[in-house]
């Protein structure tokens, strides 16, 4: 089958990127003084944050599961892979610069290039991918009791560590300005792989339904989605800079 862009997807990946754009700028005008906001703890952040997230890595699964049905060939799959790692060691020396203390070490990209190994590997899983994803979920709640069980809580500090809090079994968050590990987000994207497999032998003619011209520009947005996610950052925050240097002179 050949490669083709489906529209519905990339203008639910678009609909993502809206969404991140408009709470990233709320997190710079916070960072520059312009509004005052707890993003860590405040659940109207917290929840955005992790709805955001998700919509991400679905439609990152959905698009293993579209890729795997078009005869995507391994060699593309690693072009791709080692586009979104290389992004992912920008991210991680960009935001040591800006926040030396608690740069990012495994966020998003860090994790979606793992997560879609495993994905691509497990993709012919078919129906059962449901249920990893529920099991994936669950081994968070259940390491967390364990860990804090088992020898006094002793090896709760090993995988509280930045050598294996990339799992997430964890019994607390690190202090980082982005952290998505393993577990439980590869849940999320085993579940868009589910859907996307489904979507592709059940009902193909919705993914490759043509969107209306309003939703246009979210489709467009979505197939460059990894260009618009290394540039938006450093565009608001420099025009924010500009606007500050601006008020002061």
């Amino acid at each position: 089958m050949k490669a083709t862009r489906l529209d519905t997807l990339d203008a639910l990946r678009g609909l993502a990127m809206v969404w991140m754009t408009l709470f990233h700028f709320s997190f710079d005008l916070n960072h520059f003084g312009y509004i005052h906001q707890n993003f860590y703890n405040d659940p109207l952040w917290t929840v955005q944050r992790t709805l955001i997230v998700s919509l991400f890595l679905f439609c990152a699964g959905m698009g293993q599961a579209v890729a795997v049905a078009q005869g995507q060939s391994w060699p593309r799959f690693w072009r791709r892979w080692a586009q979104i790692a290389g992004c992912a060691v920008l991210v991680t020396l960009g935001s040591w610069w800006m926040y030396p203390q608690t740069f990012i070490y495994f966020g998003v990209l860090h994790g979606m290039a793992l997560m879609l190994i495993v994905a691509r590997l497990t993709v012919g899983w078919g129906r059962w991918l449901w249920l990893a994803g529920a099991l994936a979920f669950a081994s968070k709640f259940i390491a967390a009791s364990a860990l804090d069980t088992w020898a006094g809580g002793q090896f709760a500090i090993y995988f509280n560590a930045p050598t294996l809090n990339w799992i997430g079994w964890i019994t607390h968050k690190p202090v980082t300005e982005d952290y998505v590990p393993l577990v439980p987000w590869l849940g999320v994207m085993w579940w868009g792989v589910a859907a996307g497999g489904w979507l592709m032998r059940a009902r193909p003619d919705l993914l490759r339904r043509t969107v209306a011209p309003a939703f246009k520009p979210l489709a467009i947005l979505g197939r460059w989605s990894l260009s618009y996610y290394m540039l938006h950052q450093p565009v608001m925050i420099g025009a924010l800079m500009a606007l500050g240097w601006l008020v002061k002179s």
